[in-house]
């Protein structure tokens, strides 16, 4: 297997964890490249259920781990994910994290969660888990990194001056308490650093030489394509690039060693929070597809909104990534219908157009234009290979391959490890 990266090709959700599972059987090492842990990522291994944040999903295939420079990531979360993990039984010890990766701070969920409030109607649905926060302080350089926690001095350095002008922001700007400078420095240098310091490494260099090394090395994105902070359906997106390139950046690795990038796309579209879905259903379909499928946020528990499959999303989703292949998860939750509709373009003020609008008012009025299939009423939960769908199925596949321009190579029938069909690319 080459390197290869698996990102979301939706609004997020698409089952990246069941995939990344699967292909981290075979894989030396599981990346993660971007995202917090705002992102949930779900494995059903037998009777046990697996919910990741933050520690790549490859985890439970006992491959080596790393967190990039591209994550922003809360420590408490994480140390949560690593007892969990030790508690039943799986070995974290390989697990690395970059030290350029940066560190949520306790102002960072306060100030997402009073944005969010001031907003009023206009509120972005944000997790309020401190991300964006995060990632403005990052790009502002007034973030603290991983690397921090090893040099004391440092940290203390930087803590006291970021502190200030936050505690100015949310006392008088919020009305809200300041936060306590020392009680912060004792969770992260007292509690955190000490936990953490030994997983903490150069991974540019263990990642880089693994592929030199010619080991299978797997890329592993949070969120999606069109929850991409540059584009996807702004404002209503996440703060990082899911896009297949961030793999690049947010692990320190150059383009030319990704040679495979798997696409995963549900046999429907979901989103959590506003913004705009063209192929939304508000009736007793859209509800039946989120009671079947358990549609509800692996952390926030919010209902997720359903609609029919976007051809359109998709061809954009294959320019934007380049994808080499599609992955297509939860088939199964079909099975029911006796008819399903597939967007093949969209009409926008009364133009046909195939391709995806740039503007957000256009995209927000976009009409899709549907084709109908025939539903295959079988259960597929039990197929294990192509030849166990029924035709109408293999129909309905064929075309979500056709309209997203590259072949099928992995389908979803069921939540277990072992419900998934592979087809050789």
């Amino acid at each position: 297997m080459p390197a290869t990266v698996v990102v979301g090709t939706q609004w997020g959700d698409e089952g990246k964890a069941k995939v990344i599972d699967l292909l981290a059987t075979r894989a030396d090492m599981v990346v993660r490249f971007q995202g917090g842990h705002n992102a949930g990522h779900t494995v059903v291994v037998g009777d046990q259920t697996f919910a990741f944040r933050l520690i790549p999903a490859g985890a439970l295939a006992g491959t080596k781990t790393v967190i990039g420079n591209g994550v922003v990531l809360d420590c408490e979360t994480l140390l949560r994910e690593i007892d969990m993990l030790t508690s039943r039984g799986f070995d974290v010890s390989r697990l690395k994290i970059s030290g350029n990766a940066h560190l949520i701070m306790p102002w960072h969920p306060i100030l997402d969660t009073l944005a969010e409030q001031r907003r009023g109607d206009a509120a972005l649905g944000t997790t309020k888990n401190g991300i964006g926060p995060a990632y403005v302080d990052k790009v502002a350089r007034e973030g603290l990194r991983v690397q921090d926690l090893l040099a004391p001095e440092r940290f203390v350095q930087r803590l006291h001056t970021v502190l200030a002008d936050k505690n100015e922001l949310l006392t008088k700007i919020y009305g809200v308490e300041a936060l306590d400078e020392a009680a912060i420095t004792a969770q992260y240098l007292d509690d955190f650093a000490p936990r953490l310091a030994k997983y903490i490494d150069d991974t540019v260099g263990i990642v880089n030489d693994a592929i030199e090394a010619g080991e299978d090395v797997l890329f592993e994105g949070a969120q999606a394509t069109f929850l991409d902070i540059d584009h996807g359906t702004y404002p209503f997106v996440t703060s990082s690039n899911p896009v297949a390139g961030t793999a690049s950046a947010g692990s320190g690795v150059g383009p030319r060693h990704l040679t495979r990038i798997i696409g995963i796309a549900k046999a429907y579209v979901t989103r959590v929070g506003a913004g705009p879905f063209p192929t939304e259903l508000h009736d007793d379909i859209g509800q039946g597809i989120r009671d079947r499928g358990h549609e509800y946020g692996t952390n926030s528990k919010r209902p997720r909104r359903c609609g029919w499959f976007d051809g359109v999303m998709m061809r954009q989703a294959l320019r934007l990534n380049t994808l080499t292949e599609l992955a297509v998860t939860k088939i199964d939750i079909l099975d029911p219908l006796p008819t399903i509709k597939v967007c093949i373009g969209y009409d926008i003020d009364g133009e046909r157009t195939t391709y995806l609008p740039g503007d957000l008012d256009k995209f927000a009025r976009a009409i899709p234009v549907y084709e109908e299939h025939q539903g295959w009423l079988t259960d597929l939960s039990g197929a294990r290979t192509l030849a166990d769908l029924p035709p109408l199925a293999r129909q309905y596949l064929d075309r979500l391959g056709e309209l997203s321009g590259v072949p099928v190579t992995i389908i979803g029938v069921g939540p277990g490890r072992d419900q998934v069909i592979e087809i050789p690319a």
